[in-house]
């Protein structure tokens, strides 16, 4: 294992969400469920889609159908989970905007010599379309990891997607940050032993130890993260 990148302390990897942290994508997954539920004849409560938020695609289609008031079978659930899938590639290829403060933290902590990692729920084959746009942006490839929720042998709020992101990248639990904007990468991201900047979005993140919260990434920078890793071994704060 290499020496630590100079300026960021024990920090030797950052590993980012994707949908609503790295880029502004988690509106689309809402927007097709929104659809979905109209074509069941119902809407989706505000409350619905906000708990949904970083959940797996079965966790969230029994999420919405509770709040329909409707029973769907196996078959039924696989087949509206394939249709919100199928909506939301739709969408990214309609276009993909970073979050704010995203793309000039990713370059910066690229620039710092930290290894990085992407670690999504969303299936590969709809990560792909967001990570085209990402490496056609900055030229090249920011990650040197991606962990996808279809090749994971559970997903968050479960460790193992962190944990099987940080074997990959050859670093410990405690050198490594963790930026999520849901309760369930938040939870996931804390069970595998790394510190957590969160940044809530549609859905709210309680406090807890190890954890971090900020308003978002803008001004976010390596000396930032590296307090992160300080202040996770405390109760989590605002910052």
């Amino acid at each position: 294992m290499s020496g630590t990148p100079r300026g960021s302390g024990g920090l030797r990897a950052v590993l980012f969400d994707m949908d609503g942290t790295l880029v502004e994508t988690e509106q689309y997954w809402g927007e097709a469920m929104f659809e979905l539920a109209a074509s069941l004849g119902g809407r989706m409560s505000a409350e619905a889609r906000a708990a949904t938020v970083g959940s797996s695609m079965r966790r969230s289609m029994g999420i919405l159908h509770a709040d329909l008031g409707l029973v769907r079978s196996e078959e039924q659930l696989r087949a509206d989970a394939a249709w919100v899938e199928d909506r939301t590639a739709q969408l990214l290829a309609s276009g993909i905007s970073w979050s704010p403060g995203a793309r000039e933290l990713l370059v910066a902590v690229r620039e710092a010599g930290l290894r990085t990692a992407l670690v999504t729920t969303t299936p590969r084959r709809l990560a792909d379309i967001v990570l085209t746009t990402v490496r056609g942006d900055l030229g090249d490839d920011p990650f040197d990891v991606t962990v996808c929720g279809d090749e994971v042998p559970a997903r968050k709020p479960d460790p193992a997607p962190y944990l099987q992101a940080m074997a990959a990248l050859g670093v410990e639990a405690q050198e490594c940050v963790v930026i999520e904007d849901s309760d369930a990468g938040v939870t996931a991201g804390l069970a595998a032993g790394a510190a957590v900047l969160g940044v809530p979005t549609v859905q709210e993140i309680p406090p807890a130890a190890g954890l971090v919260l900020r308003d978002g990434l803008v001004e976010v920078d390596v000396a930032a993260l590296a307090a992160v890793l300080s202040e996770g071994s405390s109760t989590g704060v605002w910052a």
